[in-house]
């Protein structure tokens, strides 16, 4: 297969990060003690992590074909094959999930106190389901992974969720679950088509439009409640505000990551004329998708909820600029898929720590802490200037990209989004000024301690990384998203012919 580069490691690399978790998970109910339970979890998550980084290191940026690839026959009878592989794309999405587990496992060291086996259960499990989702390159294996992930985030919410649990994790299984059956009759439908469930050979099928139609349609709404765009958003608040920390963290860096990752790696490359067709209707979901967010996001008076809605709003960044179809809205919304992973997460591993100390979310319930919570103030208002893009900061770079393609192509698109990067510096900076200097605030709180500097410092770091060099991560996308350019545009030079 001339669209999978050997395994430049020798060893396989990638079945080892998807199936470590899982068998570390397993191991878990041999082991009697809890905290004995959770110094495994952490040392395999640890493992993980830094196997994954020659990920990084030994990638190579020249060439758009999956990399670190592993193929083997799985079921002969259906064309069915064991098959691995990264590219540009998926690269930053499966080190982003290696390294936000261990950072999960440390910031739910005290708060999760009954189940903990069970809960870290969960979280190793939702490792192996991260990693097989972005190196999939069969259509069966990748559904088998996406559906693997909603189990344990089902349960983290239904389990170890707030006093809604039983209603936020019913509609997030719901709506998911609905999702998946669109995206299931798209795989069937693919599959009688082209003979085959290999994604890389689907790309290169020929579809004819109304064939595309359909599947573009199919795979839409699959995508677009995973995302979630508005109107499909409706499940995101709940499912946020009821989630341990963990969860909340997972589901805004990870889950949220498959919709736009689904749109990128199926639709563009397998139905590039129904993208092109259906692009100003995604364009105009997602410019209502930035500004409803950022609007609603303003008006919250609990901390979870804003950042919830807040993330409708960047993630509407990401779907403008992957339907923009040029090289810098593309590249844009692939880093800003990993911006908002890191950002966000980190927002929300911010408001676990207020909240173990004051038993509460609401933000009048935490004000005035800046003199009480110096560090703490640190690390939250930095996460904040990162989450409104200010210059400096990751999330800059990827809007600013993704503004810059829209300007470029439209700049009816562009002046519409704008509003958005307004909403964001005004509910962020609302968030900050009352959590920070409102009020006298509660001297009981105390200031972070060194577990919790020790989880926050990475994704600190990673903020200013992006923010200030951002050329090694877009440097590494840029033959991956040139190739992704150019399908698009050859399948829009064939449309034009016809």
């Amino acid at each position: 297969m001339d669209f999978l580069i050997p395994n430049q490691l020798n060893y396989p690399i990638l079945s080892t990060l998807i199936f470590l978790p899982l068998a570390g998970a397993f191991v878990l109910f041999l082991i009697r003690d809890e905290k004995a339970a959770k110094i495994w979890s952490l040392f395999i998550s640890l493992v993980v992590f830094a196997l994954s980084l020659p990920l990084y290191f030994y990638f190579d940026p020249s060439t758009y074909k999956y990399q670190f690839a592993e193929n083997s026959p799985w079921i002969p009878v259906f064309n069915i094959n064991y098959t691995l592989g990264i590219d540009g794309i998926s690269l930053f999405l499966v080190l982003l999930s290696t390294l936000l587990i261990p950072i999960c496992i440390l910031a739910s060291w005290k708060y999760i106190e009954k189940r903990v086996k069970e809960f870290l259960f969960c979280l190793l499990l939702m490792e192996t389901a991260c990693v097989g989702v972005f190196s999939a390159l069969d259509f069966v294996l990748f559904y088998i992974f996406w559906e693997a992930m909603l189990v344990p985030m089902y349960l983290l919410i239904a389990v170890w969720g707030g006093p809604e649990k039983v209603y936020a994790s019913f509609k997030f299984f719901l709506y998911t679950m609905a999702g998946s059956v669109f995206l299931m009759v798209a795989m069937i439908a693919l599959y009688l088509t082209a003979g085959t469930f290999s994604i890389p050979q689907l790309m290169t099928h020929t579809y004819s439009f109304n064939f595309q139609f359909w599947i573009f349609l199919a795979f839409g709404i699959a995508f677009a409640i995973k995302v979630p765009m508005a109107p499909f958003h409706t499940w995101l608040p709940a499912a946020h505000v009821e989630a341990p920390t963990a969860g909340s963290v997972l589901l805004a860096s990870v889950l949220l990551k498959m919709g736009t990752y689904g749109f990128v790696r199926f639709c563009l490359p397998i139905t590039p004329q129904a993208s092109i067709y259906f692009a100003p209707y995604v364009l105009f979901m997602s410019i209502i998708s930035i500004i409803y967010g950022g609007y609603v996001a303003l008006g919250q008076t609990d901390m979870k909820r804003l950042i919830a809605y807040s993330s409708v709003a960047h993630m509407g960044f990401v779907t403008l600029g992957i339907f923009l179809f040029n090289k810098q809205g593309l590249e844009g919304a692939v880093i800003q898929m990993i911006n908002h992973g890191i950002t966000t997460g980190a927002l929300f591993l911010c408001v676990g720590i207020i909240y173990e100390r004051s038993h509460s979310r609401l933000i009048k319930d935490n004000s005035g802490i800046s003199k009480i919570m110096p560090v703490y103030i640190g690390f939250f208002g930095f996460f904040c200037l990162s989450s409104m893009a200010f210059p400096g900061t990751n999330s800059f770079v990827g809007e600013l990209l993704v503004l810059i393609g829209a300007f470029t192509d439209n700049r009816l698109i562009g002046a519409l989004s704008i509003p958005g990067v307004v909403l964001a510096a005004a509910y962020m900076l609302r968030l900050l000024q009352k959590i920070a200097w409102e009020g006298k605030g509660d001297s009981h709180l105390s200031d972070m301690n060194l577990r919790e500097i020790v989880y926050l410092a990475p994704l600190a770091m990673f903020v200013l990384w992006i923010g200030f060099a951002p050329a090694p991560f877009l440097d590494v996308m840029h033959a991956t998203v040139n190739h992704l350019v150019e399908q698009v545009q050859a399948a829009n030079a064939v449309a034009l012919v016809r």
